[in-house]
């Protein structure tokens, strides 16, 4: 493909790559600003795309990745850990005004039974909750990575038989 039929290929999908981009984004300027960032993509690895097979896939998928690597990246940086009770809902940016009262009991009673977890799986059962990677978990404890993750399903495990078992008490 020569570079001006890359480019008239690129510039025909504008308008559908806008609406897949609103869809992500749900909002006009990020939509706008996920376009542009796509476009600034497709054109400097457009040495990478192979000839002969989809190119709108090529480049949906370039929109696609760059979505999710910018949504992690936000994530990682909004969430921190504070150490106070309402941490979990500080740390999502979402309308809590519809939270029941026994929704935010059980968010509290939840935290209670994981405080009295052991470190060992306390720690990495918060690291995954907060949004760490299962890898970077593993090179944090200097664990390998299978341990972490069977210490985390354990634990999920574990709080799923704690609650069962202690349907309408509280930890104390």
């Amino acid at each position: 493909m020569t570079t001006f039929q890359f480019n008239q290929h690129l510039l025909g999908l504008q308008k559908k790559l806008l609406y897949f981009a609103l869809s992500l984004t749900t909002n006009d300027e990020d939509a706008q600003d996920l376009l542009q960032e796509t476009v600034l993509k497709a054109l400097t690895y457009r040495s990478q795309f192979v000839a002969n097979t989809n190119f709108k896939a090529w480049v949906f998928t370039i929109m696609k990745n760059t979505f999710i690597n910018n949504y992690r990246r936000s994530q990682k940086s909004c969430s921190t850990f504070d150490g106070t009770e309402d941490a979990f809902r500080m740390a999502y940016k979402k309308n809590y005004a519809s939270e029941t009262p026994e929704m935010v009991s059980s968010v509290n009673e939840m935290n209670k039974y994981i405080d009295h977890l052991d470190d060992e799986f306390r720690i990495p059962f918060r690291m995954h909750t907060d949004g760490y990677k299962y890898k970077e978990i593993a090179e944090y404890l200097d664990l390998p990575i299978g341990t972490v993750k069977s210490r985390i399903f354990f634990t999920r495990k574990k709080l799923q038989s704690m609650l069962h078992d202690n349907e309408g008490s509280y930890v104390n």
